[in-house]
């Protein structure tokens, strides 16, 4: 299938590291000219290394994305290297340790800085260039605790609820122009993270070094938490990521598209 990128730019926050850096890789070697942003200049300079190193094209920019000044700068910056951005992958955000008890009101609103308004800040901004065109795709990164929360860190998921309303919102907004908005919610993804923090798990347990196996205890301990007995890989967020910013999804817009592995069925 040809997902029509080729030529077309693209800025992915918080591209830098994990997650956001396999989008960013998978979008360039579809052909995209893509914007690798980190939030701290040099942030991003490993995973454009990577890129360049396989053929294809991209730049670092940087900005503080909870700030105005932040914002403008990362799209100056990827506007005099590319170009404006025809796609717009807003996967920058970030999580405080917290439950309910102790958790200051603060910390609510850093996280809801980092992952409601860093997706406003940008969206806004990009959406100026997308509406003279008359196209662009906006691809917004939420969680599946937007629909099933757990209790701990209820200000994390908090933000990311209103991240879901505000992008189903921002669909209507921008539909007449000819912009498509969603939502992509993974489940528990295997980054590297989560695969270290298990393997530590592992050897304090006694299930041994086999990731396979590793995996098969680990989403047994938390009750199974899909049907498919395994976590999400970066590589399959990214790809639902892909579709939803190219052609053949044009007429796709104001969903949550749920990488999870049925985990959500679950608590229906």
């Amino acid at each position: 299938m040809d997902l029509g990128l080729k030529g077309k730019v693209a800025l992915v926050s918080g591209a830098h590291r994990g997650t956001g850096a396999v989008i960013a890789s998978a979008l360039a070697v579809e052909g995209a000219h893509v914007a690798v942003h980190g939030p701290q200049d040099g942030d991003s300079d490993a995973t454009v290394r990577d890129i360049e190193t396989i053929g294809h094209t991209a730049v670092a920019v940087s900005g503080d994305l909870t700030t105005d000044e932040g914002a403008d700068k990362a799209l100056s910056h990827t506007g005099a290297a590319l170009g404006p951005p025809d796609i717009l992958v807003n996967n920058w955000g970030g999580v405080a340790p917290g439950r309910w008890s102790g958790t200051e009101a603060d910390t609510w609103h850093a996280d809801y800085e980092r992952n409601v308004l860093s997706m406003v800040r940008l969206s806004s901004r990009a959406a100026e260039h997308m509406k003279a065109k008359r196209a662009g795709r906006i691809v917004n990164l939420g969680t599946l605790g937007t629909v099933q929360p757990p209790a701990r860190t209820p200000h994390y998921y908090a933000a990311k609820g209103a991240l879901a309303a505000a992008s189903a919102s921002l669909a209507r907004e921008l539909g007449p122009f000819g912009i498509t908005v969603n939502l992509v919610s993974p489940g528990l993804i295997r980054t590297d993270e989560v695969e270290a923090h298990f393997r530590q798990r592992a050897e304090r347990k006694g299930w041994g070094n086999d990731w396979s196996e590793i995996e098969a205890h680990a989403m047994e301990e938390m009750g199974g938490a899909n049907p498919s007995g395994r976590m999400s890989t970066r590589e399959e967020v990214a790809s639902a990521v892909l579709f939803l910013a190219g052609e053949p999804a044009s007429h796709i817009s104001g969903i949550n598209l749920r990488v999870d592995g049925g985990a959500a069925a679950l608590s229906l």
